[in-house]
């Protein structure tokens, strides 16, 4: 399945099947949690949350993916990703797009 952040297949006819997404809300475990906080004081890159924000992010286009394989789509295209904090050391990560159809070439178009 191709997925695009543009809104198009380039020199391909596409048709709009409908909005799918892809969501997970991910933590860490308190030990981790807790070792994050402590990194807060001398500061830099907190290793155990860029991970835990990756695997969502992992989570959420599988889903996406999943919802746009049920509607037999060829692609997800205008892809996106959404965050938020839902609690202390808890993150929604949000993935959603247009899955379309994939008719054919695009009249005019050269394929390279």
């Amino acid at each position: 399945m191709k997925l695009l952040s543009i809104d198009h297949v380039p020199g391909q006819q596409i048709e709009a099947l409908g909005m799918v997404k892809g969501a997970v809300v991910q933590t860490k475990h308190f030990g981790k949690d807790f070792m994050a906080g402590l990194k807060t004081l001398v500061g830099g890159e907190i290793v155990a949350y860029t991970e835990m924000l990756n695997e969502a992010r992992q989570i959420a286009v599988k889903r996406m993916v999943d919802e746009a394989k049920a509607l037999d789509a060829d692609a997800v295209i205008g892809i996106r990703y959404g965050s938020a904090q839902v609690m202390q050391g808890a993150a929604e990560v949000l993935a959603y797009g247009t899955a379309v159809k994939i008719l054919g070439p695009r009249e005019g178009s050269v394929r390279l």
